[in-house]
């Protein structure tokens, strides 16, 4: 009797708690979110991985099950590749991938009532240092790189105003800079 009292117990808790996602969540209006996930800077054959982070903020419109929507991003990234040892016989060169701005829009589909499927393209802009040391002195430069972003992700309603989100999208840039992200991100509606 007292294992029956306990199951039920724990199914009626179960059934008042409220659903993390409500059924037919909104998409719509202004949106800020978090980002952090994996980056892949390629040029001239070489490859460097690392770590990119950053903000995010947009608006999006929905008419039925579809969602259009404008955005922007600030993002920075710990991927740097050295080769030398920095003396005269062997100097040390060093890239680094820098900040990235991005604006662009986006189109999707809401599926099942709290997920969001949606591609991305736009603009984007990032900065590329690269430094010399031959161990007498250091020489560096930073450039800003023009570049076009596609990119696809889903978006999960977790609450009325939150979601998380996961996104994989590809940066093509000036000289032969290509990038590679997926991130993972968590933001709110307003």
């Amino acid at each position: 009797m007292r294992k029956v009292a306990i199951a039920l117990l724990l199914a009626s808790a179960t059934a008042a708690t409220p659903a993390l996602a409500q059924d037919g969540a909104s998409f719509a209006g202004p949106r800020v979110e978090g980002i952090v996930g994996w980056d892949r800077t390629q040029a001239n054959g070489g490859r460097d991985d690392g770590v990119m982070y950053g903000i995010g903020a947009g608006y999006d419109f929905q008419r039925g099950n579809t969602v259009f929507g404008v955005e922007a991003e600030f993002t920075d990234s710990d991927a740097k590749d050295c080769v030398g040892a920095a003396t005269l016989a062997d100097p040390r060169l060093c890239a680094k991938a820098g900040r990235d701005l991005y604006v662009g829009g986006r189109a999707g589909m809401v599926v099942g009532g709290s997920t969001l499927l949606y591609a991305k393209a736009g603009y984007t802009n990032a900065r590329y240092k690269a430094s010399f040391d031959d161990g007498t002195g250091v020489l560096s430069d930073a450039s800003n790189l023009d570049g076009v972003r596609l990119g696809a992700g889903a978006e999960y309603a977790v609450g009325p105003n939150s979601y998380v989100k996961a996104e994989y999208r590809y940066s093509n840039y000036q000289h032969g800079v290509e990038r590679h992200q997926a991130l993972a991100g968590f933001g709110f509606r307003f």
